[in-house]
């Protein structure tokens, strides 16, 4: 029962996230440079996410404000609900569409939540077009909400395939090809950590060295030199103005006094160098959801993005 109503929780906090959204403006002319990267940044949703839905974008207001600050940006639309290896071709198709259609030589990558192992996909199979990959609460090991869904989903099924109809509503709605693939069970076990397991033994680049610990800042691939960072929050309640904090409390509460930002454990987050693995943030806010209502006095999760562009382009990448 608990384990069932964690997952209507989870959808919940998303749902709440699409609804509470307004559309994001349209994207400004470059005023400052600051985040003029040498290759693009390309943005990656996690689970249960999306690129825009009639007009509103899932990293709320970060596209724009990098763009504003000198950045060229690419949000990618993989499927909301699918295994790392799927999500991850879907990626590399993309990179390769903006690549030949506008002279692209490589990428910077950005992917939250899921779309941390996502990134490493992409990067693992074209490294060749990849300078660097950054993880926002990255499932790098699994989460353990994962874990506890996977372990009482309903025995005949019923709520399965009805949240399953909801990620393929989500899918649809954001013009992704695949939506009709959407499947609940099967993206939980990607996000398992038997699924997380399995992935990082065919996609070990940047891996830490020591449990908990981090991985090297540059690692190569075939070859390919490639940039590595990562970084996560710690937080869960923190606004109490923002209704989805009730629900990443509850979710929180499966780590049992683990570090966690309500669905995703610190520790689960290390990949590359760790920039911060302890930030005021919930699993929302670091995406900047919902309406960027995050915590009084915590940092801005839209200024982190802009200082990792700009520790890219000091990096000359």
């Amino acid at each position: 029962m608990k384990s069932m109503f964690s997952m209507r929780a989870v959808c919940a906090a998303i749902a709440v996230a699409g609804a509470a959204m307004i559309a994001v403006p349209a994207a400004q002319a470059a005023t400052t440079t600051g985040s003029q990267t040498k290759y693009p940044i390309v943005l990656v949703h996690g689970f249960i996410g999306f690129d825009n839905i009639l007009g509103i974008q899932y990293f709320y207001n970060i596209p724009n404000s990098l763009r504003k600050d000198g950045a060229t940006v690419y949000v990618a639309s993989v499927n909301p609900s699918q295994t790392t290896e799927f999500r991850g071709e879907e990626l590399v198709r993309q990179l390769q569409q903006w690549a030949a259609a506008d002279g692209v030589k490589k990428f910077n990558l950005i992917g939250h939540s899921h779309g941390g192992p996502t990134v490493r996909y992409a990067a693992g199979t074209v490294p060749s077009i990849v300078a660097s990959v950054t993880t926002v609460a990255g499932t790098h090991f699994g989460s353990k909400v994962a874990d506890d869904i996977l372990a009482g989903t309903t025995p005949d099924g019923t709520f399965d395939k009805a949240a399953t109809a909801g990620l393929q509503l989500i899918g649809w709605l954001t013009g992704n090809g695949t939506y009709k693939q959407a499947d609940l069970l099967t993206a939980l076990g990607a996000l398992s950590a038997p699924g997380a397991a399995a992935f990082n033994t065919k996609f070990p680049a940047g891996a830490p060295t020591s449990d908990c610990g981090q991985g090297p800042e540059v690692a190569s691939v075939n070859g390919n030199s490639i940039r590595w960072y990562s970084i996560s929050g710690t937080a869960v309640k923190t606004n109490g103005w923002d209704i989805s904090d009730a629900i990443l409390s509850y979710t929180g509460g499966y780590f049992k006094g683990e570090a966690n930002d309500g669905l995703v454990g610190r520790c689960s987050s290390h990949w590359g160098k760790v920039i911060k693995d302890d930030y005021h943030w919930n699993h929302l806010d670091e995406i900047n959801q919902v309406l960027g209502t995050i915590g009084k006095g915590d940092p801005d999760p839209v200024a982190f993005y802009k200082q990792q562009a700009s520790r890219l382009k000091a990096l000359s990448l």
